[in-house]
């Protein structure tokens, strides 16, 4: 009788010999009858349990042999189906050798706790995930060189303000934050500020304000963006500077000065060749009266020869976006022709292209160079110097000429200036040396027709 009350109470219930050995199975109901237990009677107990759960089981029956306190013990049982989690409460039977194990159910409790190791590796992810995200938005909120303001809106305090907004302020790191959001602006305009913040709450999409900032920092730019924080509503502030940089106008001016005072003639033309400005060095090249007078002209007034020139070196800007050193000529308005080299750089403005070029004159220096006679070329790379100067004809009649002198030259200095045995050489009759030397200046040479 006491068996079947025990019985009653568990889920399942076993009972055991002294050593163990299954004598009778319980299962008042529920799917456990369906996993094969009434199988097991004449088996061990110990046995029908995964081997992580067969000590417990020992030190279960142990106890109730011995008289040990009772207490619950979770096992495992191996089935067809898989392990059943059981907990267990093993006894002794009066007087008698047998032992009662009465058992209940963990399987829902196992599945509760399962869901619940589940929740939190989840809610742990979530929250890496959230602080990835949080890390990410401190950098970029700190990093960003544009002012920001983070504004309570039930407030009006300033809750968070960047880097950017404190220099933009000329404030230490952390002086903005709960201050209220009007002392960004101006004394006058404090109540401008709050009623635009408070049309920004109203209305998603509203034009940005224009304000002065405090302590007569210039004017900036105001835009606000409503969002929600834990149901409290935020706003984040934009404020872009309009006023320009004193000291990026003071490097402006400077450079502007430099580029009109310096020796090399500077040029800046739109994308159709139109003269946008040039220095003082061009207008004096292109010897014109003034500036004023070459804006808007084409720049192949002056450069190159027309059709040739100022188109390569366009082409050549266009796909590599620099030239450098271009040799051509400069033809000014009174008719006076200089050599020039020319170097140009492509670069954008206001959504145009444009071309920069800077000319310098090597006339001078070409002048300053010591020549021979009819400053014939010496060499290859005189020759291609020609190429935009002269036509192919004219190269090839210098090179021409070139050629023979130096060939010349050679049998004079191979013959030791003996003019008969030097025409012998070179195959050509005395008289027609005799031309050529004088052709070439060198009838001068000492003369040794033996």
């Amino acid at each position: 009788m006491a068996a079947s009350l025990l019985a009653a109470v568990g889920d399942i219930t076993f009972i055991l010999t002294d050593d163990g050995t299954i004598l009778d199975v319980a299962v008042p109901q529920g799917d456990l009858a369906n996993h094969g237990f009434s199988a097991w009677v004449g088996e061990s107990w110990v046995d029908a349990m995964t081997v992580e759960s067969r000590s417990k089981a020992i030190e279960m029956l142990q106890s109730a042999r011995t008289g040990g306190p009772l207490r619950w013990r979770q096992v495992n049982h191996t089935v067809a189906g898989g392990d059943v989690p059981v907990r267990y409460m093993v006894m002794a039977l009066g007087d008698s050798e047998r032992l009662i194990a009465v058992g209940r159910d963990m399987r829902a409790a196992a599945a509760m706790q399962q869901r619940l190791l589940q929740t939190q590796q989840s809610l742990e992810r979530d929250y890496i995930r959230l602080r990835q995200a949080e890390t990410r938005y401190r950098l970029l909120f700190d990093m960003a060189s544009e002012p920001v303001l983070i504004i309570d809106g039930q407030t009006r305090r300033i809750s968070e303000a960047n880097p950017a907004a404190h220099r933009l302020l000329d404030l230490r790191e952390g002086a903005l934050v709960g201050a209220p959001a009007s002392v960004v602006v101006a004394s006058e305009q404090r109540d401008d500020l709050v009623a635009y913040l408070g049309a920004a709450e109203a209305a998603d999409d509203i034009d940005p304000v224009v304000l002065e900032l405090s302590d007569r920092r210039g004017e900036a730019r105001f835009s606000a963006r409503l969002f929600r924080q834990s149901r409290t509503p935020m706003l984040i502030v934009r404020i872009e500077p309009t006023a320009t940089d004193v000291a990026a106008h003071r490097y402006d001016a400077t450079l502007s000065d430099v580029l009109e005072r310096m020796p090399d003639a500077f040029v800046l033309v739109d994308r159709d060749l139109n003269v946008l400005t040039a220095n003082a060095a061009f207008v004096e090249l292109a010897e014109m009266p003034s500036t004023d007078r070459i804006v808007g002209m084409r720049l192949g007034s002056w450069l190159g020869r027309p059709g040739i020139d100022l188109e390569l070196i366009v082409s050549q800007l266009r796909e590599h976006g620099s030239v450098r050193n271009v040799a051509t000529i400069l033809r000014g308005a009174a008719g006076a022709e200089e050599e020039i080299e020319i170097s140009g750089v492509i670069a954008a403005m206001g959504g145009k292209d444009c071309y920069g070029f800077t000319i310098r004159n090597v006339a001078r220096r070409l002048r300053d160079t010591p020549v021979e006679a009819r400053d014939v070329p010496r060499s290859v790379d005189q020759l291609t110097e020609l190429v935009g100067r002269m036509s192919l004809k004219e190269i090839v009649r210098e090179s021409t000429d070139m050629i023979e002198r130096l060939c010349i030259e050679a049998a004079l200095e191979y013959t030791s200036n003996n003019r008969a045995s030097a025409a012998e050489i070179l195959g050509v009759s005395r008289q027609s040396l005799y031309s050529k030397l004088h052709r070439h200046g060198l009838s001068n040479q000492g003369v040794g027709d033996s």
